[in-house]
């Protein structure tokens, strides 16, 4: 189970790094060419100066809510809001696209002609999938990307494929007793649903000993349950505008980073880099030259885990996910955002983390910014006070705290009001 995918799992990390930083000026060369959206927004930037994490850090995040607005605008134009390289005839790109896909928002996707596009293939393997089995896929083939995901993945692997699709929960378990698929490809909670129904109705599920999920959270007491019904499941972390972004090992000790993305953590609502082990938002520069993204904010929270996996596989590890990084709350009919929080502890340098925390009941909020400092000049509750009211037009109260007093969570705004 420990046999890698390909060569590259293993090679040295400093090896790693070198290609990626060298991929890294012609991926930007290619968003400003060949999409209108980075031309744009990267206007001015000298894509071969970007060849360094430093460099690439100065460029702005790209957050799914800019991307969203951007397809609005220009629905009529090119519904991928000028971030595709791809598309098909009628468009700014007239060719390439051999699928397009639809996810709420709705925001539109393009799949291009490559093999195994998403790069599933890396993690399905990792779960023990090889060539020859059948894959029981239930996630979703219309609309939304998730069946010709894992489809594609699978196929590269060298798997055959049942498209079992969502819902039909008995007709799928047929399908299972009467295929025998060597595994399952879906979404946790319907795995534990095809479980339960097989043993309420009798059906023997046996054949299938193996499993990779993905698209929701998978707890530790759900992965050992399936265990204890003769079915190993791993699981991966994807997005439908990244693709594969990491995955599960047999080592079970976080998720290893696919090898075509730059894993960058950010602290929330700010495109600023924070310190390994730190919990910040997922963002990910994806070298894919159909659909070029640029740092791109997932708004996921993960972090980076120290060290290589126990399986060999030399790449970066990371926690997996540890929740959502939009924190946005009302506050006395007012929104606050956590890149005003941001930009509150931007203006005082004194301060190394920061939380602010509403607390009270609805209609009567009190906001309080515990900030960390290792030092505490004089004023310094007072200016933050007042860069708080300038920022967010509301008044807070200011505790100042020693360093590592604050959670490790990636929290920049705690909602701990009352709602009952």
């Amino acid at each position: 189970m420990n046999e890698h995918f390909d060569a590259l799992e293993a090679r040295a990390p400093a090896e790693r790094e070198a290609a990626l930083m060298a991929a890294l000026p012609a991926h930007v060369a290619r968003a400003q060419q060949a999409t209108s959206a980075f031309a744009e927004t990267l206007a001015g930037v000298d894509a071969g100066s970007i060849h360094s994490r430093a460099a690439l850090s100065r460029l702005p995040v790209l957050r799914k809510g800019e991307l969203l607005d951007r397809q609005k605008a220009l629905r009529a134009q090119d519904p991928f809001g000028g971030y595709a390289a791809i598309g098909w005839r009628g468009l700014r790109a007239p060719s390439g696209a051999r699928r397009v896909f639809q996810s709420p928002g709705p925001i539109y996707e393009p799949e291009g002609q490559a093999t195994d596009y998403w790069r599933m293939a890396r993690a399905i393997h990792a779960a023990g999938f090889r060539a020859g089995d059948l894959a029981h896929i239930s996630f979703s083939y219309h609309l939304t990307p998730a069946g010709a995901m894992m489809e594609g993945g699978a196929h590269a692997v060298g798997c055959t494929t049942f498209a079992g699709g969502i819902g039909n929960t008995e007709l799928q378990l047929q399908a299972v007793a009467e295929l025998r698929p060597h595994g399952y490809i879906g979404t946790p909670s319907f795995l534990k649903i095809m479980v339960e129904k097989a043993a309420e109705a009798g059906v023997s599920i046996a054949s299938m000993t193996k499993g990779m999920v993905g698209g929701e959270a998978f707890p530790p007491s759900l992965r050992d349950w399936l265990r204890e019904r003769g079915i190993e499941v791993y699981q991966s972390y994807a997005t439908a505008d990244a693709g594969l972004i990491a995955y599960e090992t047999t080592a079970r000790e976080g998720l290893v980073l696919d090898e075509a993305i730059i894993l960058e953590i950010v602290r929330p609502g700010t495109g600023e880099p924070v310190p390994d082990g730190e919990v910040g938002e997922v963002v990910v520069t994806v070298l894919n030259p159909d659909y070029p993204l640029v740092r791109f904010g997932t708004g996921d929270l993960s972090a980076v885990l120290a060290g290589p996996c126990p399986t060999g596989r030399s790449n970066t590890r990371i926690k997996g996910w540890m929740g959502r990084a939009d924190q946005t709350t009302k506050v006395r009919g007012m929104f606050v955002h956590a890149s005003q929080v941001a930009e509150v502890l931007r203006r005082h340098p004194e301060v190394s983390r920061g939380r602010l925390v509403i607390e009270g009941e609805m209609a009567n909020d009190r906001m309080t910014l515990r900030a960390e400092v290792a030092q505490t000049p004089a004023g310094l509750a007072a200016a933050l006070a007042n860069s708080i009211r300038d920022v967010t037009k509301l008044r807070a109260e200011v505790v100042l705290v020693a360093p590592g007093t604050l959670a490790n969570d990636g929290k920049v705004i705690e909602d701990a009001r009352k709602y009952d």
